[in-house]
């Protein structure tokens, strides 16, 4: 699988914050940096563990959501419901590649905010501009619990994560088709992807 570029992310996290970003430079924690650092090598160990063994579900979703290279975004494009699913790459399970569900991303508080609505794994939290893509802050929740937030440099009795924490980066794919790369989950798989289409 082709190696995807990340839109100038690793030089960004390099370079002081500005203005447009300052918001998820302050919030992320050095652990989570590190996870968004290494978004790459993550991804590609994970890829190579689904290669290497079973799984469950479409297992050509993997190559269609990851083979396109990335592409800026504006905000007026992300504005809106939009399908979504959830694809997981190694860990307890070589890859699992869930069906179909319903994300939004809409405005909150002068923010951008992504949230996964339906489906037992939820998963919300703030986009901030990076070079043309986005990086996402979030957490992850599951059942009846109630949505979880982003600790990051709050994170619990000192930790330097806790297991709901979520790092990633959204960019466009193709005409109404995004990537959410989720690197180094703390629980289940070693990389999640969540595809957009509408």
């Amino acid at each position: 699988m082709q190696a995807i570029r990340i839109l100038g992310l690793t030089l960004g996290l390099a370079l002081g914050a500005t203005a447009a970003n300052a918001g998820w430079h302050d919030q992320i924690s050095s652990f989570d940096a590190g996870r968004l650092q290494n978004l790459a090598q993550s991804r590609q160990a994970a890829v190579a563990e689904a290669q290497a063994g079973g799984g469950s579900g479409d297992f050509s979703a993997i190559a269609e959501t990851l083979s396109p290279s990335s592409h800026g975004v504006d905000e007026g494009a992300l504005l809106g419901n939009w399908r979504c699913r959830q694809i997981k790459l190694g860990g307890m399970t070589p890859y699992v590649v869930y069906s179909w569900f319903t994300c939004r991303i809409h405005r909150v508080g002068g923010g951008l905010f992504f949230e996964k609505v339906t489906g037992s794994q939820r998963t919300n939290g703030f986009l901030y501009p990076e070079s043309g893509a986005w990086v996402y802050l979030g957490a992850a929740s599951v059942g009846n619990e109630p949505p979880h937030r982003y600790s990051g440099n709050a994170a619990s009795v000192g930790a330097p994560a806790t297991p709901d924490d979520q790092v990633g980066i959204l960019s466009s794919i193709g005409d109404n088709h995004l990537r959410l790369e989720l690197p180094e989950p703390i629980q289940e798989s070693h990389f999640d992807l969540i595809e957009l289409k509408r």
